[in-house]
Parts: structure tokens; C-alpha cells; sequence
């Protein structure tokens, strides 16, 4: 099996990425745009390896060897020769297409252009390179490292070929795949928790119950291990109202139409755990 990725992007998912993949003996690029973005995400690369190593669940040595199988890089050309590409960047279609283009021209034939998208359609991301058949959705949850599911999304015109390596390739840094047939805007996951935090705010901004008690049904109802209120701050609520709004722009349903209580916390900055403040304080 072809054993060279490139990843788009050194943030969170980015790196994270990166970091499964040489720990299972993927060749890694890691490219982004500045040093500085590179350096923040190999040092948080580095760390998450001596967190592992201090806890006794991967060998010094094995670490030191993944760490070498990592290359950071500015440069776009040095993703040529990788078997899979996964642009793993901000969640703007504008930046995304801005890329996509880039790696149309640069990356060799045959080789897999996967997204990390969470809500955008794949086929919208395709439609600006000649070879719509070897795109497809590889999207990871966070933390990467410890989260076991990746979804993989058809788009339009993914080939099955293209899919099957997707999936080799998930499944060979440890990951678990389900599969999007149909390439809907927020494919599954984004779609059901995008529904069950509207709702959870809907009947929090009307006094319904509070945050807490919420969360509480969720955990001990249903059995969750998070309550949706408590995931939307660890996941940033910036970041779920951009995802629910580009599901509700896709498809005109009521139920992804963010409350405007969630939207004034954005405006304020209270978006979660990273400001210290969201629908709990931190």
C-alpha cells in the first residue's frame, strides 16, 4: 500500500492527523502557510507523543521514529509525490476551492484529494478540479488522536476506487469509517449534533431548563457521554453556528435555523471553552 500523505493545514486537525499517520508508519508532509503555524503544530505533535509515552501507551522509540517521519513545509510543491492529500483547513468553501485548485495542478495522477470538512458538500469542493473522481470527505473528530471515528463522504462523482483507498487509509491509522452515500451538507454527524444543539439552545434561551439539567438528560437518557450544550463549548460555538448555518443555507430546513441567543454569544466572544465562557463558565 502507498504510504505518503500530505496534509494541508498544521491547526488542530491538522497536526493530529499528521500525528496518527506517522505513528502508523505513514511518510508525512505537513504543510502550511507561515513557520510559525508549522512550529505550533509540531511542537503539539511532539507533546501529545510525550503524553503517550508518559502514560506508558507508546514506546520512546517508536515516538522518536514517528516525529522523523513528519516534514513540515511552506511549500505546496513538496505535496507532489503523496499517494493521499487531506486539506484539513478553515471551513470556508472560498479558501478550500482556493486550495483545491493549487493541488489539482501540483499533486500526481491517481493520487486520493481527500477534505477534513465537517458540513461542506464535497461535490462543491470537487467541482474546481479536473479530476472530481479522486475527491472525497475524510473527516476526522478531535482530538484526532483519541477520537476513533472518521466519516467518509461521497461526493458526486467520487469514484469507488477513490473511496476504497480512503478507507484503507483510515483504517490503517486505527480509525473506524462510516460512509456518506449521499454528499448532504453536514453529511451525518454534523447534521444530528447541529439538530440536537439548536434544539438544546432553543429550550435553554426559553427558560425551558437549565443548561445543566439539559445535559444531564442527554448524558443519562440517552447515554451520551457529553451533553450537547457542554459539546458545543468544547467544540467552539463559533464553529457549530458556521456549520449549522451552511446546513440550513444547503437545505432550507427550520431545524438547523440557529437561535439568536446562540448567535449574540458569538457576537460577544462567549464561544466555549477557548474564550472561558460559553453556555458554561470555564
Amino acid at each position: 500500500m502507498a504510504r505518503k500523505l500530505a496534509v494541508i493545514g498544521a491547526g488542530l486537525m491538522g497536526s493530529g492527523i499528521a500525528q496518527v499517520s506517522a505513528q502508523a508508519g505513514w511518510d508525512v508532509v505537513l504543510r502550511d502557510v507561515t513557520d510559525a503555524a508549522l512550529t505550533r503544530g509540531t511542537d503539539g505533535i511532539k507533546a501529545s507523543y510525550d503524553r503517550f509515552v508518559a502514560k506508558g501507551k507508546l514506546d520512546a522509540a517508536d515516538a522518536e521514529a514517528a516525529l522523523g517521519r513528519i516534514t513540515a513545509t511552506t511549500e505546496l510543491e513538496a505535496v507532489a509525490d503523496a499517494d493521499i492529500v487531506v486539506e484539513a483547513v478553515f471551513e470556508n468553501l472560498d479558501v478550500k476551492h482556493e486550495i483545491f485548485r493549487s493541488l489539482d495542478k501540483v499533486v500526481k495522477d491517481g493520487a486520493v484529494l481527500a477534505s477534513n470538512t465537517s458540513a461542506i458538500p464535497i461535490t462543491k469542493i470537487a467541482a474546481v478540479t479536473g479530476r472530481p473522481e479522486s475527491v472525497v470527505g475524510v473527516h476526522f473528530f478531535s482530538p484526532v488522536p483519541m477520537m476513533q471515528l472518521v466519516e467518509l463522504v461521497r461526493g458526486y462523482k467520487t469514484s469507488d476506487e477513490t473511496l476504497a483507498a480512503a478507507r484503507e487509509f483510515a483504517e490503517s491509522v486505527g480509525k473506524t469509517c462510516i460512509v456518506v452515500n449521499r454528499d448532504v451538507a453536514g453529511f451525518v454527524t454534523t447534521r444530528l449534533i447541529s439538530a440536537l444543539v439548536v434544539e438544546a439552545a432553543k429550550l435553554h434561551e426559553s427558560g425551558v431548563a437549565t443548561a445543566e439539567d439539559i445535559d444531564i438528560a442527554c448524558k443519562l437518557g440517552f447515554g451520551h457521554a457529553m451533553g450537547p450544550l457542554a459539546t458545543a463549548d468544547l467544540t467552539g460555538i463559533d464553529i457549530l453556528v458556521n456549520a449549522a448555518n451552511n446546513i440550513y443555507t444547503e437545505s432550507q430546513d427550520e431545524k438547523f435555523a440557529v437561535p439568536e441567543a446562540m448567535r449574540r454569544m458569538v457576537d460577544a466572544g462567549d464561544i466555549g471553552r477557548k474564550s472561558g465562557q460559553g453556555f458554561y463558565e470555564y
